[in-house]
């Protein structure tokens, strides 16, 4: 439901317990567009001070912001998923696009399904849980970054959680059931042949029938992010630092700004202060061709599961089912010993 095991009561077997992330860390408050600069500014040059730091580079504003903070030369990767004969979304010209305008060390890390299924165990092995289905690539891109001696791995993550680029999660005041069918990633019901509903996490953001989507995103969502890049990078053996995730904002959301279209304004905003007439690119989330890597998958054999349950699913649904199947089979072939 959530992509998370937030009950630390709960676990997948008695000796494996999930990790969990922190979210009592020290943050900065952010106002406008001024002091995040400053904000991000103070987290980027404490990473970059013995030079062991490298930037993960998308096509998005978040990380070109970053790019423009970083020192030059600064190694940066970008992730580009690959399948054989068919065309798939990435990004790396936008990316060498802040690459170059910043005069930054760029590599692009070309990754085939073939790569994603041994890192997908390992980050399972470590993490005690299933996985995000972009955690594989963010491993994959962090092993390379050790081999080059780096030490620090510069991500993006939470901009979007934290300043109002969810713009989906955030679009009306939302009814508790409608909240509820909107977030999450699977029904259990769905799936499974003995299914639970946990809403617990759901009414602790209840009022008055509606949820507090900001409220809610800003806890639950944030954490699960959070545990997968955290995850991904100690997974590798490279410390993962979110510049953004160590800020929030002091005062509170502009609904009406973000329903009229000006999503994470004040991020949009140190955009075109650093980067001047130059046009916002469209957002999209990190690329991995999931719907293609599972097209032929036939579903979950196990007898947790409803057969056929993933035919009517997205490549993002059946990535995880199939991740929890993995999981559930490398638990019983007792891979922890």
């Amino acid at each position: 439901m959530y992509r998370y095991v937030y009950n630390k009561e709960k676990s997948f077997c008695e000796k494996v317990h999930p990790k969990q992330v922190s979210l009592e860390f020290t943050r900065t408050p952010v106002k406008d567009s001024n002091s995040l600069y400053y904000a991000l500014k103070k987290y980027v040059d404490e990473a970059c001070a013995d030079n062991k730091a490298a930037l993960a580079l998308s096509g998005g504003i978040d990380s070109a912001i970053l790019a423009k903070l970083v020192p030059k030369g600064t190694r940066t990767y970008t992730f580009r998923c690959l399948v054989p004969g068919i065309k798939v979304l990435d990004e790396t010209d936008s990316a060498r696009r802040w690459a170059e305008a910043n005069n930054l060390d760029h590599e692009i890390i070309d990754i085939y399904w073939e790569d994603i299924v041994p890192a997908a165990d390992k980050c399972m092995l470590h993490k005690g849980a299933p996985i995000h289905s972009i955690e594989a690539q963010i491993y994959l891109a962090a092993r390379r970054a050790v081999k080059e001696g780096k030490t620090k791995f510069i991500l993006g993550e939470n901009a979007d959680i934290i300043y109002g680029g969810m713009n989906g999660l955030l679009a009306k005041d939302w009814l508790f059931a409608e909240f509820v069918e909107r977030y999450t990633y699977v029904m259990p019901y769905k799936v499974l042949s003995n299914p639970l509903l946990p809403l617990e996490p759901y009414y602790s953001f209840e009022i008055d029938g509606h949820i507090d989507g900001h409220g809610f995103i800003n806890t639950y969502f944030r954490q699960e992010a959070l545990g997968t890049y955290t995850n991904a990078c100690e997974t590798a053996g490279i410390e993962f630092v979110g510049p953004y995730s160590k800020t929030y904002m002091e005062c509170p959301i502009d609904y009406q700004r973000i329903r009229s279209g000006d999503t994470k304004y004040i991020v949009r905003e140190l955009f075109r202060e650093l980067y001047p007439g130059v046009e916002i690119p469209a957002k999209i989330p990190m690329p991995r061709p999931v719907n293609e890597w599972f097209a032929k998958w036939e579903g979950p054999s196990r007898s947790e599961f409803i057969p056929h349950c993933t035919d009517s699913m997205t490549g993002d649904q059946k990535w995880m089912v199939w991740c929890l199947e993995r999981y559930l089979n490398i638990l019983e072939e007792n891979k922890y010993v």
